[in-house]
């Protein structure tokens, strides 16, 4: 995500289920332009709706909140869904945005939330550096400095594992 992102006019997309995925790849052969379509290994239920049309560069907000502000990318976008029915039974109220795509990114839909909750915990699966933080960290503090959280893969190489056992050991569960 980090170097694609760098490349002037590069669309760079995160999907986090299959019905996510098949229709970003339909909307990106519309696409004039570069476009990086990063998608992982790990298995995760398909919980998005089938037929729900993809918007490059417009994030979806899949439930409002008043107290934090999630933005989750790639498989972390169910991991979030999980991380708020928890933070639900203990009356905090997240709201949680799918950023499937981080380049071009939805700075409208961003910011009006985070100027509701006032706070922002970000996640992925990939590097903090040059990743869904580092982008959200630069608009924040373009437009609105807020507290920022952000769960990632701290400055590390990669290893091989199951997906599952590379998500436990980087903390991403």
């Amino acid at each position: 995500i980090g170097l694609m992102k760098m490349l002037p006019n590069m669309s760079v997309i995160n999907t986090c289920d299959y019905n996510q995925t098949k229709n970003a790849t339909i909307e990106i052969a519309k696409h004039y332009g570069p476009v990086y379509l990063r998608f992982g290994r790990p298995k995760v239920p398909n919980f998005t709706n089938k037929n729900q049309k993809f918007t490059l560069g417009k994030g979806i907000l899949m439930k409002k909140g008043k107290d934090v502000t999630i933005l989750a990318t790639g498989h972390l976008v169910w991991k979030s869904v999980e991380a708020v029915k928890i933070l639900n039974k203990q009356n905090i109220s997240a709201e949680l945005i799918n950023i499937h795509t981080i380049k071009p990114l939805d700075s409208k839909l961003i910011l009006q939330s985070v100027l509701k909750t006032k706070c922002v915990v970000t996640a992925e699966e990939h590097m903090l550096n040059g990743g869904l933080g580092d982008s959200i960290a630069q608009l924040l503090s373009r437009n609105t400095p807020t507290p920022l959280e952000m769960v990632g893969v701290d400055d590390t190489f990669g290893e091989s594992g199951t997906p599952r056992g590379l998500m436990e050991k980087y903390g991403l569960t």
